[in-house]
């Protein structure tokens, strides 16, 4: 069998369709395996929040703000505890970025969590993109809703205390505790 003249590799026709199935397979493999500084990440944004306010401002007895909704710590499904933790850091990064945080809040600490928070939505928004429509429809909206009435609940909370410094530091523990759910929801994504 003779040999063609002008022998043209194979190669070249599948090189392209191979870097993109070793782009895909890069990029799924690091959303699934995180790097060792993304378990720390509520522990380190809690001492964040904690730099932010370390000085109290004086009692206030206002009505407690939202609490956190449990059943959302309830969530089996690795996707949708993905998709509920992004939502309440897309929120919560919201409300933090907020004009009118108190002016006692350490703007270097506020900045760092800040930074911090875009980070993990970045990256958490890259993992999701491929399944955040097929999960609108198959049943999380519930769960959707309920972390939309949770925070809802929370930007309610500031405007009827006209975003005094005492509903910013009820605001900033209720964050302090969302950190800590925010650590069983990244548990449940493994």
């Amino acid at each position: 069998m003779a040999a063609p003249a002008n022998p043209e590799p194979r190669l070249q026709c599948g090189a392209p369709v191979l870097l993109l199935l070793l782009t895909a397979l890069a990029t799924s493999l690091a959303c699934h395996h995180r790097p060792a500084h993304d378990a720390t990440f509520p522990w380190r944004n809690l001492q964040l929040l904690q730099d932010m306010a370390h000085s109290p401002t004086t009692p206030c007895h206002y009505q407690q703000a939202p609490l956190f909704p449990h059943t959302l710590l309830h969530i089996t499904h690795p996707q949708q505890a993905a998709a509920a933790a992004l939502r309440i850091l897309q929120h919560l990064f919201h409300t933090i970025s907020s004009p009118s945080t108190p002016q006692h809040w350490h703007n270097e600490a506020r900045h760092q969590l800040l930074n911090s928070l875009d980070h993990r939505i970045h990256h958490m928004e890259h993992c999701l993109s491929g399944n955040g429509r097929r999960f609108r429809s198959q049943g999380p909206h519930n769960m959707l809703l309920k972390v939309n009435r949770y925070i809802h609940g929370i930007q309610d909370f500031l405007r009827t205390h006209n975003h005094s410094a005492c509903a910013w530091d009820h605001v900033r523990l209720e964050a302090h505790d969302l950190f800590r759910h925010l650590d069983t929801l990244f548990r449940q994504m493994k």
